[in-house]
Protein backbone atom coordinates (compact mmCIF):
# COMPACT_ATOMS: atom_id res chain seq x y z
CA UNK A 1 0.00 0.00 0.00
CA UNK A 2 1.40 3.25 -0.67
CA UNK A 3 1.44 5.55 2.16
CA UNK A 4 1.54 9.36 2.60
CA UNK A 5 1.94 12.00 5.37
CA UNK A 6 -1.11 12.70 5.62
CA UNK A 7 -3.41 9.50 5.52
CA UNK A 8 -6.63 8.72 5.60
CA UNK A 9 -8.79 7.31 8.78
CA UNK A 10 -9.91 3.52 8.11
CA UNK A 11 -13.28 2.81 9.58
CA UNK A 12 -13.93 -0.82 11.78
CA UNK A 13 -15.67 -2.57 8.93
CA UNK A 14 -12.46 -1.43 6.14
CA UNK A 15 -10.17 -2.48 9.01
CA UNK A 16 -12.04 -5.93 9.65
CA UNK A 17 -12.28 -6.76 5.81
CA UNK A 18 -8.58 -5.37 5.25
CA UNK A 19 -7.51 -7.66 8.02
CA UNK A 20 -9.35 -10.74 6.70
CA UNK A 21 -8.25 -10.15 3.29
CA UNK A 22 -4.74 -10.33 4.54
CA UNK A 23 -4.84 -13.44 6.73
CA UNK A 24 -6.81 -15.36 3.74
CA UNK A 25 -3.98 -13.64 0.79
CA UNK A 26 -1.03 -13.71 2.89
CA UNK A 27 -0.65 -17.72 3.13
CA UNK A 28 -3.05 -18.55 -0.17
CA UNK A 29 -1.15 -18.74 -3.07
CA UNK A 30 -2.92 -15.60 -4.55
CA UNK A 31 -0.59 -12.71 -3.50
CA UNK A 32 -1.65 -10.66 -0.37
CA UNK A 33 -0.23 -7.02 -2.19
CA UNK A 34 -2.03 -7.43 -5.25
CA UNK A 35 -5.57 -8.82 -3.00
CA UNK A 36 -4.95 -5.73 -0.50
CA UNK A 37 -4.36 -3.40 -3.41
CA UNK A 38 -7.79 -4.44 -4.96
CA UNK A 39 -9.15 -3.99 -1.43
CA UNK A 40 -8.03 -0.26 -1.28
CA UNK A 41 -9.08 0.68 -4.92
CA UNK A 42 -12.75 -1.23 -3.87
CA UNK A 43 -12.93 0.87 -0.55
CA UNK A 44 -11.44 4.16 -2.63
CA UNK A 45 -8.46 4.25 -0.40
CA UNK A 46 -5.39 6.02 -1.72
CA UNK A 47 -3.64 6.85 1.94
CA UNK A 48 -4.14 4.26 4.01
CA UNK A 49 -2.11 4.31 7.39
CA UNK A 50 0.68 3.01 7.46
CA UNK A 51 0.04 1.64 10.79
CA UNK A 52 -2.76 -0.49 9.51
CA UNK A 53 0.21 -2.38 6.90
CA UNK A 54 2.08 -2.92 10.57
CA UNK A 55 0.00 -4.34 12.28
CA UNK A 56 -1.78 -6.41 9.51
CA UNK A 57 1.51 -7.87 8.69
CA UNK A 58 2.26 -8.34 12.55
CA UNK A 59 -1.24 -9.84 12.32
CA UNK A 60 0.06 -12.69 9.98
CA UNK A 61 3.54 -12.78 11.24
CA UNK A 62 1.71 -13.88 14.29
CA UNK A 63 -0.06 -16.70 12.88
CA UNK A 64 2.93 -18.35 11.24
CA UNK A 65 4.58 -18.51 14.70
CA UNK A 66 1.21 -20.15 15.79
CA UNK A 67 1.24 -22.87 13.77
CA UNK A 68 5.31 -23.53 13.30
CA UNK A 69 6.10 -22.80 16.62
CA UNK A 70 7.48 -26.58 17.08
CA UNK A 71 9.09 -26.17 14.33
CA UNK A 72 10.95 -22.88 15.49
CA UNK A 73 11.12 -24.05 18.85
CA UNK A 74 13.18 -26.90 17.48
CA UNK A 75 15.50 -25.50 14.99
CA UNK A 76 16.33 -22.52 17.71
CA UNK A 77 17.27 -25.51 20.22
CA UNK A 78 19.28 -27.09 17.83
CA UNK A 79 21.25 -24.20 16.69
CA UNK A 80 21.84 -23.21 20.37
CA UNK A 81 23.96 -26.68 21.05
CA UNK A 82 24.98 -27.04 17.52
CA UNK A 83 27.38 -23.74 18.66
CA UNK A 84 29.06 -26.84 20.27
CA UNK A 85 29.65 -29.39 17.55
CA UNK A 86 29.09 -27.06 14.47
CA UNK A 87 30.09 -29.29 11.78
CA UNK A 88 27.41 -32.00 13.27
CA UNK A 89 24.99 -29.39 13.32
CA UNK A 90 25.40 -28.11 9.60
CA UNK A 91 25.22 -32.11 8.61
CA UNK A 92 22.17 -32.31 10.79
CA UNK A 93 18.18 -31.83 9.06
CA UNK A 94 17.73 -28.98 11.52
CA UNK A 95 20.98 -27.51 10.54
CA UNK A 96 20.22 -27.97 6.85
CA UNK A 97 17.21 -26.28 6.89
CA UNK A 98 18.36 -23.26 9.07
CA UNK A 99 21.56 -23.00 7.11
CA UNK A 100 19.19 -22.51 4.02
CA UNK A 101 16.64 -19.81 5.80
CA UNK A 102 19.89 -18.05 6.52
CA UNK A 103 21.40 -17.84 3.26
CA UNK A 104 17.96 -17.56 1.11
CA UNK A 105 17.42 -14.27 3.47
CA UNK A 106 20.10 -12.64 2.05
CA UNK A 107 18.74 -12.00 -1.72
CA UNK A 108 15.06 -12.03 -0.51
CA UNK A 109 16.34 -8.36 1.81
CA UNK A 110 18.18 -7.27 -1.05
CA UNK A 111 16.00 -7.22 -3.61
CA UNK A 112 13.71 -6.23 -0.81
CA UNK A 113 15.37 -2.88 -0.57
CA UNK A 114 16.08 -2.68 -4.22
CA UNK A 115 12.39 -3.10 -5.31
CA UNK A 116 10.65 -1.08 -2.05
CA UNK A 117 10.28 2.48 -3.75
CA UNK A 118 8.67 1.12 -7.01
CA UNK A 119 6.57 -1.50 -5.42
CA UNK A 120 5.05 1.02 -3.50
CA UNK A 121 4.21 2.89 -6.47
CA UNK A 122 3.26 0.01 -8.81
CA UNK A 123 0.49 -1.47 -6.18
CA UNK A 124 -1.55 0.74 -7.05
CA UNK A 125 -1.57 0.60 -10.90
CA UNK A 126 -4.51 -1.82 -11.67
CA UNK A 127 -2.70 -3.48 -14.66
CA UNK A 128 0.73 -4.08 -13.18
CA UNK A 129 -1.13 -6.50 -10.14
CA UNK A 130 -3.18 -7.98 -12.80
CA UNK A 131 0.11 -8.93 -14.96
CA UNK A 132 1.80 -9.97 -11.71
CA UNK A 133 -1.42 -12.17 -10.66
CA UNK A 134 -0.52 -14.25 -13.84
CA UNK A 135 2.98 -14.88 -13.42
CA UNK A 136 1.79 -16.40 -9.24
CA UNK A 137 -0.84 -18.19 -11.75
CA UNK A 138 2.14 -19.80 -13.83
CA UNK A 139 4.00 -20.52 -10.68
CA UNK A 140 1.71 -22.41 -8.93
CA UNK A 141 0.33 -24.10 -12.19
CA UNK A 142 3.95 -25.71 -12.30
CA UNK A 143 3.58 -27.63 -9.62
CA UNK A 144 0.61 -29.92 -11.23
CA UNK A 145 3.51 -32.39 -12.39
CA UNK A 146 4.43 -32.49 -8.28
CA UNK A 147 7.88 -31.96 -6.73
CA UNK A 148 10.70 -34.45 -5.94
CA UNK A 149 11.42 -36.26 -2.74
CA UNK A 150 14.12 -34.18 -1.03
CA UNK A 151 13.07 -32.89 3.00
CA UNK A 152 15.77 -30.17 2.29
CA UNK A 153 17.46 -28.03 0.03
CA UNK A 154 21.31 -27.48 -0.42
CA UNK A 155 22.44 -24.09 -0.17
CA UNK A 156 22.56 -23.19 -3.61
CA UNK A 157 18.55 -24.18 -3.95
CA UNK A 158 18.02 -22.19 -1.08
CA UNK A 159 19.76 -19.06 -2.75
CA UNK A 160 17.44 -19.57 -5.73
CA UNK A 161 14.06 -19.58 -3.56
CA UNK A 162 15.80 -16.73 -1.63
CA UNK A 163 15.27 -14.57 -4.65
CA UNK A 164 12.36 -16.06 -5.33
CA UNK A 165 11.08 -14.62 -2.42
CA UNK A 166 12.54 -10.80 -3.02
CA UNK A 167 10.86 -10.92 -6.49
CA UNK A 168 8.06 -12.01 -4.66
CA UNK A 169 7.73 -8.41 -3.41
CA UNK A 170 6.19 -7.09 -6.75
CA UNK A 171 2.27 -6.80 -6.07
CA UNK A 172 0.05 -9.66 -7.28
CA UNK A 173 3.55 -12.22 -7.66
CA UNK A 174 2.28 -14.81 -4.44
CA UNK A 175 5.12 -14.74 -1.83
CA UNK A 176 4.27 -18.52 -0.67
CA UNK A 177 2.52 -19.34 -4.58
CA UNK A 178 6.44 -18.40 -5.62
CA UNK A 179 8.37 -19.97 -2.90
CA UNK A 180 6.51 -23.39 -2.83
CA UNK A 181 6.67 -23.78 -6.75
CA UNK A 182 10.35 -22.66 -7.14
CA UNK A 183 11.03 -25.52 -4.29
CA UNK A 184 9.33 -28.27 -5.48
CA UNK A 185 11.02 -27.61 -9.05
CA UNK A 186 13.85 -27.81 -6.92
CA UNK A 187 13.52 -31.17 -5.82
CA UNK A 188 11.42 -30.69 -2.69
CA UNK A 189 8.43 -32.79 -2.06
CA UNK A 190 5.38 -30.65 -1.57
CA UNK A 191 5.02 -30.48 2.60
CA UNK A 192 8.63 -30.31 3.01
CA UNK A 193 8.32 -27.39 0.34
CA UNK A 194 5.45 -25.71 2.22
CA UNK A 195 7.24 -25.87 5.75
CA UNK A 196 10.90 -24.53 4.63
CA UNK A 197 8.64 -21.42 2.59
CA UNK A 198 6.72 -20.10 6.36
CA UNK A 199 9.92 -20.59 8.29
CA UNK A 200 11.64 -18.30 5.08
CA UNK A 201 8.98 -16.29 5.65
CA UNK A 202 9.68 -15.28 9.27
CA UNK A 203 13.06 -13.40 8.68
CA UNK A 204 11.47 -11.59 5.55
CA UNK A 205 7.87 -10.28 7.31
CA UNK A 206 9.76 -9.59 10.63
CA UNK A 207 12.31 -7.11 8.74
CA UNK A 208 9.24 -5.51 6.25
CA UNK A 209 7.94 -4.51 9.83
CA UNK A 210 11.17 -3.54 11.20
CA UNK A 211 11.53 -1.22 8.17
CA UNK A 212 8.04 0.40 8.29
CA UNK A 213 8.26 0.73 11.96
CA UNK A 214 11.27 2.98 11.36
CA UNK A 215 9.00 5.30 8.97
CA UNK A 216 8.27 8.73 10.93
CA UNK A 217 4.93 8.25 13.11
CA UNK A 218 4.88 4.96 11.82
CA UNK A 219 2.33 3.74 14.63
CA UNK A 220 0.47 7.08 14.82
CA UNK A 221 -2.57 6.64 14.42
CA UNK A 222 -3.22 3.03 15.84
CA UNK A 223 -6.48 2.72 17.14
CA UNK A 224 -9.13 0.21 18.31
CA UNK A 225 -10.38 -0.42 14.55
CA UNK A 226 -6.56 -1.17 13.47
CA UNK A 227 -5.72 -3.84 16.35
CA UNK A 228 -8.78 -5.48 15.34
CA UNK A 229 -8.08 -5.49 11.78
CA UNK A 230 -4.55 -7.13 13.42
CA UNK A 231 -6.23 -9.32 15.57
CA UNK A 232 -8.52 -10.85 12.57
CA UNK A 233 -5.99 -11.10 10.15
CA UNK A 234 -3.98 -13.85 12.94
CA UNK A 235 -7.48 -16.06 13.09
CA UNK A 236 -7.85 -16.07 9.56
CA UNK A 237 -4.44 -17.00 8.74
CA UNK A 238 -4.27 -19.99 11.19
CA UNK A 239 -6.82 -21.29 9.20
CA UNK A 240 -5.86 -20.33 5.88
CA UNK A 241 -2.27 -22.15 7.07
CA UNK A 242 -4.10 -25.17 7.99
CA UNK A 243 -5.75 -25.32 4.67
CA UNK A 244 -2.67 -24.71 2.63
CA UNK A 245 -1.12 -27.30 4.13
CA UNK A 246 -3.71 -29.47 3.23
CA UNK A 247 -3.90 -28.91 -0.06
CA UNK A 248 -0.35 -29.15 -0.83
CA UNK A 249 0.01 -32.16 0.71
CA UNK A 250 -2.65 -33.66 -1.49
CA UNK A 251 -1.23 -32.22 -4.52
CA UNK A 252 -3.85 -29.47 -5.26
CA UNK A 253 -2.06 -26.59 -4.76
CA UNK A 254 -1.83 -26.14 -8.73
CA UNK A 255 -5.85 -25.02 -8.69
CA UNK A 256 -5.12 -21.90 -7.23
CA UNK A 257 -4.30 -20.68 -11.06
CA UNK A 258 -7.35 -21.36 -11.75
CA UNK A 259 -8.61 -18.41 -9.77
CA UNK A 260 -5.57 -16.27 -10.59
CA UNK A 261 -5.63 -16.25 -14.15
CA UNK A 262 -9.25 -14.73 -14.62
CA UNK A 263 -8.82 -11.77 -11.68
CA UNK A 264 -5.56 -11.06 -13.24
CA UNK A 265 -7.28 -10.48 -16.86
CA UNK A 266 -9.45 -8.88 -15.32
CA UNK A 267 -7.37 -6.03 -13.34
CA UNK A 268 -5.27 -6.07 -16.78
CA UNK A 269 -8.86 -4.54 -18.22
CA UNK A 270 -9.48 -2.29 -15.29
CA UNK A 271 -9.57 0.72 -17.24
CA UNK A 272 -11.65 -0.28 -19.57
CA UNK A 273 -14.11 -1.86 -16.91
CA UNK A 274 -14.06 1.39 -14.96
CA UNK A 275 -14.31 3.35 -17.76
CA UNK A 276 -17.72 1.71 -18.99
CA UNK A 277 -19.07 1.56 -15.59
CA UNK A 278 -18.32 5.36 -14.95
CA UNK A 279 -19.75 6.67 -18.16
Amino acid sequence: MPHAAEPVAIGLGTALTLGALQGVTEFLPVSSSGHIAIGAMLFGIQDAPLSLSIVLHAGTLLATLVLFRNDVARLLTDFVKGLRRPKEWLASESGKISAGVIVASVPTAILGLLLKDSVESWQSVPWIVGACLLVSAVMVWTTRSGGGKAAVLGLGAALIVGIAQGIAVLPGISRSGTTIAVAMLLGMRGEAAFRFSFLLSLPAVLGAVVLELGEPGALASVDTSVWLGGLVATLVGVLSLVALKKVVTQGRFWAFALYLVPVGLLLIAWPLVAGAFSG
